[in-house]
């Protein structure tokens, strides 16, 4: 039995092994009888020769073999060709067969065994070291234009999307950025940002350098008054850039027109062509001044001789201030109204309250200096003066009707119609009241009664009284108010010294603080009625003064000695002078004896 087993693992070691369709040796098969296997082996040493050797992941150069409707074909020099999409070459209308193309590698055999390449992909790996490379060496590269953006626009260069600043287009503003779409164009690389893969270029940059040197040779031919012909290249609020041919000069809006220009649209457009003088120019800095009113005569200089002072002339209201109007007379020849000549009122306005710009205004010449070329206007001079026999119309004593206008520390003013106004002393609003400020009495815009006081007519003032129009009552009060009379009264407020005291008739009479003692000692408090006696009453300062204390005698006594104190003193002052008299007699009787 053993010895059987051993004979079945023999034959089963010499066996030749099963053939399948996976073991099977084709190239034997096919090659049988043609080629050994030596001469296999030296052929496939031939074919791998001619073979590139290419790695995942690099940028190679190949070959077009073949462009369809949705493919483009390429011969790498490998196994098998590599098919790019058609899209990838849009940027390339010309793209033909025979042309080499970059490719880059991104698989060497995909599931299907098939090379995967990308033109794309190769471009834009190409375009970030070839734009580095043109950043360091300034090189002048080409470009095209693909769209529009905010604020420029996107440009192809080497595949890959750059930004062209619109102020990096041209040396003048651009107006039309549509213009450069679909158009090839020279660019410098100017900024690269790698971690955001952004890339700015200038066309702007390549045109400055050509500009300078142009700067230059102008700069060296311009001269002061110098009339030269440009372009208007640019309007702002403050003045015209003009282009001179290479180099910008400035009007400033005051050099455009001899008369006023609200905006330098008003005399030019742009690209319009314009002759201009130089005035001023700075050859370091590259400032040119011109001027373009320059060019023709001053207006002032061919004002009519026969305009004087007196003359009543049309003029349109080109300028408003808080002091006044300026008003074209002419173009180019103004004259200022002063506010205080809109109108006979002596009140505070400003000329907003009088005109508006544009309106066409009569005036007076009052002044005219054509050598400084100034004129001062008035409006009021055509209108009727209203102090003109005011001494009939507001005569001292006329009572009239007011309207307030404006306070000040010391009075009241008041108008009593357009031109006429008045002072109404804040000594004259009440009879009774102590004011501090006309406004604690009065309103601006409030009608009150007033009387005429005083009538100046050199200075054209009014002093107008409102008190006046009543009776004075302190005549009344001082018959009963009199020396030593006893009234009753109530204390409504305490200070350090004194007490104030409401009297009949609505009257506060001031007790001194030694007056505020009652007979049991104590002073009189807040709010307790009691009676007083009138120790003082001044009419002038509208003044009572009283006392509590002398209704039971306790400052009395003080009140005798300070009377006696008096009498002593006139009595010796008497005595003195009579002795005095007695003395100058004896002498002049001693004269006389002689």
């Amino acid at each position: 039995m053993a010895e059987e087993k051993k004979d079945v693992a023999i034959a089963t070691e010499n066996a030749v092994p099963a053939v399948t369709l996976e073991n099977f040796d084709w190239d034997a098969y096919e090659n049988a009888e043609i080629y050994s296997a030596e001469e296999r082996s030296n052929l496939a040493k031939v074919y791998d020769a001619t073979l590139k050797e290419i790695e995942e992941k690099e940028v190679i150069n190949g070959t077009v073999i073949e462009i369809t409707e949705r493919e483009v074909v390429v011969n790498i020099g490998y196994k098998s060709e590599g098919v790019v999409s058609k899209n990838e070459f849009r940027y390339n209308d010309e793209l033909a067969v025979g042309d080499t193309v970059e490719v880059y590698i991104e698989t060497m055999e995909d599931k299907t065994g098939q090379l995967v390449i990308s033109h794309k992909i190769a471009r834009i790996q190409s375009a970030w070291t070839k734009v580095n490379e043109v950043l360091e060496t300034g090189e002048i590269i080409t470009g095209f234009v693909k769209c529009r953006t905010k604020g420029g626009l996107i440009a192809d260069v080497f595949g890959i999307e750059a930004f062209l600043p619109g102020s990096q287009i041209d040396v003048k503003p651009i107006r039309d950025y549509d213009q450069y779409v679909g158009k090839n164009m020279e660019f410098k690389v100017v900024k690269i940002n790698n971690e955001f893969k952004n890339v700015v270029v200038s066309h702007k940059a390549l045109i400055e350098a050509e500009l300078e040197e142009q700067k230059k040779l102008i700069m060296k031919g311009l001269e002061q008054g110098q009339v030269i012909e440009g372009t208007v290249k640019n309007i702002t609020s403050y003045g015209v850039f003009v282009d001179l041919g290479g180099v910008d000069g400035l009007v400033h809006i005051t050099d455009l027109s001899w008369g006023r220009v609200n905006h330098p649209e008003e005399i030019v457009e742009l690209d319009q062509k314009i002759q201009v003088v130089i005035l001023d120019f700075d050859d370091n800095k590259k400032r040119i001044a011109l001027g373009l009113k320059q060019l023709t005569s001053h207006p002032w200089d061919a004002l009519s001789e026969d305009i004087k002072v007196g003359d009543t002339i049309d003029g349109k209201v080109v300028v408003l201030t808080d002091y006044g109007a300026f008003v074209e007379i002419a173009p180019g020849v103004e004259g200022l109204v002063h506010v205080s000549e809109m109108s006979w009122s002596q009140h505070l306005r400003t000329a907003n309250d009088f005109l508006k710009v544009g309106d066409i205004v009569k005036t007076q010449v009052l002044t005219l200096d054509r050598e400084d070329r100034k004129m001062s206007l008035g409006m009021k001079q055509l209108m009727p003066d209203p102090w003109t026999g005011i001494q009939d119309k507001y005569p001292v004593s006329s009572q009239h009707k007011a309207v307030v206008k404006n306070f000040t520390n010391f009075g009241v003013f008041v108008e009593l119609e357009e031109g006429i106004d008045g002072l109404i002393h804040i000594s004259d609003l009440s009879w009774e009241k102590k004011i501090k400020h006309p406004s604690d009495f009065c309103t601006v815009g409030q009608e009150m009664d007033v009387i005429v006081l005083e009538l100046d007519l050199d200075n054209r003032r009014l002093s107008l009284g409102h008190k006046q129009l009543q009776e004075n009552p302190w005549d009344t009060y001082e018959t009963i108010f009199t020396m030593d009379s006893v009234h009753e009264g109530t204390v409504i407020k305490l200070k350090d010294k004194a007490g104030i005291i409401s009297l009949p008739y609505g009257i506060e009479g001031f007790c001194p603080v030694k007056h505020m003692k009652k007979e049991d000692g104590s002073s009189l408090g807040m709010d307790e009625k009691s009676n007083f006696k009138v120790i003082e009453f001044n009419k002038e300062n509208k003044k009572i003064l009283v006392s509590h204390a002398l209704m039971w005698g306790e400052v009395a006594d003080t009140r005798k000695r300070t009377d006696r104190k008096a009498l002593s003193s006139n009595n010796a002052a008497a005595e003195k002078s009579t002795l005095g008299d007695l003395d100058a007699l004896a002498a002049l009787k001693a004269k006389m004896d002689k």
